[in-house]
């Protein structure tokens, strides 16, 4: 089958080969053929090194396909099932889990990465699956957790949104802040993460939302979704007075995963206010906030991560809020593309236009 290999971090091509293997199917997993993936930042992220994954590697971890086979332990899937891959996926039976953090259990990510577990093989294509999943290829192997089934009539490019993206940006708005009917907002950085959080306050009742990124192409599209006001960086400083008479926002999303972003976004944020980081940063971005602003100015600093959800009941909810027209899935796809053209779209990703590049399988 084919797949798309990253062998060493720092690479700027991956190998798209057409000989790859897969692991077996074990009684607790399922083999799922990859129908739509898309094209994160955190696939760039995990090539630069800056998400550590051991190499080879497939990359991609925001995908949906159909069940094609399943372990003999497997009760919830059979074949043919529609699902959406789930690269967080929880043992359902720890501490985390049990007490609805599901989304902090790491069993399978453990797992996934010991020492020669390879999700992936073939002559000179043995390779791990980014976050035990691997979505750029063909078909993959994943736990039964890792596949969660959704509706037939949801088109597989929104399945492949809500995998990832769709999740971690909304769940963070209504999971992690709890975004409060009549509140502000301000969210740094309008990717489609960014453009997903948007869309969570939008659902939330936030009356004022500053989607605010320094490329000015993507602040009409932050306004499509839900955004009422878009500037670049260089603007805050006005616009915070002017919107807020200086005082700041209720909420202050970060996408970005940076250091710098996270402080804008604390400085952004009202007294008392809540500030969320959702960017995937790197593990030597380290973030200076004073003790005394820490304690004194009230505000609570917030981590999200996978917007904090029970893929089990979110994944199926958001699929039904995007039937119902209340979540716009299809704005946030920039471009479908093959998986012969990822090289390109990891080009793209990295000059920062483009939103959502989705892979389309044959």
């Amino acid at each position: 089958m084919r797949a798309a290999i990253l062998h060493a971090v720092g690479n700027d091509k991956l190998d798209i080969r057409d000989d790859v293997t897969l692991a077996p199917v074990g009684p607790a997993d399922v083999r799922v053929r990859i129908k739509a993936t898309g094209v994160c930042h955190s696939d760039l992220s995990a090539m630069t090194g800056v998400l550590p994954q051991p190499v080879p590697l497939v990359l991609g971890h925001e995908g949906a396909g159909a069940v094609v086979e399943v372990g003999e332990h497997v009760t919830s899937l059979k074949p043919g099932d529609h699902v959406v891959i789930n690269w967080r996926p929880g043992c359902q039976e720890c501490d985390l889990c049990l007490g609805g953090q599901p989304y902090l259990c790491i069993k399978y990510v453990v797992e996934a990465f010991s020492k020669g577990n390879f999700r992936f093989g073939g002559d000179g294509a043995t390779a791990y699956g980014m976050a035990g999943c691997g979505t750029w290829a063909e078909e993959i192997v994943v736990p039964w957790q890792g596949a969660i089934k959704i509706d037939e009539d949801v088109s597989w490019e929104a399945a492949a949104l809500i995998g990832c993206g769709i999740t971690t940006g909304v769940g963070a708005a209504i999971n992690t802040a709890k975004v409060r009917p009549g509140s502000t907002v301000a969210v740094i950085g309008c990717g489609g993460v960014g453009l997903s959080v948007i869309q969570g306050a939008r659902l939330s009742g936030a009356r004022m939302i500053l989607a605010i990124d320094p490329l000015e192409s993507k602040h009409e599209l932050a306004k499509k979704v839900g955004a009422t006001h878009a500037v670049t960086p260089e603007q805050v400083p006005d616009t915070l007075n002017e919107l807020t008479a200086g005082a700041g926002f209720d909420y202050g999303f970060e996408v970005v995963g940076k250091a710098a972003t996270i402080q804008s976004a604390w400085q952004i944020t009202r007294q008392g206010g809540d500030v969320i980081v959702v960017g995937a940063g790197a593990v030597d971005d380290m973030v200076s906030i004073s003790a005394f602003s820490l304690l004194f100015e009230g505000k609570n600093l917030l981590s999200s991560l996978y917007g904090e959800a029970d893929v089990r009941h979110a994944f199926p909810y958001f699929a039904k809020l995007h039937k119902a027209g209340k979540l716009d899935l299809e704005s946030m796809i920039s471009a479908r593309i093959r998986l012969s053209d990822l090289n390109d779209a990891v080009a793209a990703l990295r000059g920062g236009e483009v939103l959502r590049q989705i892979v389309v399988m044959d």
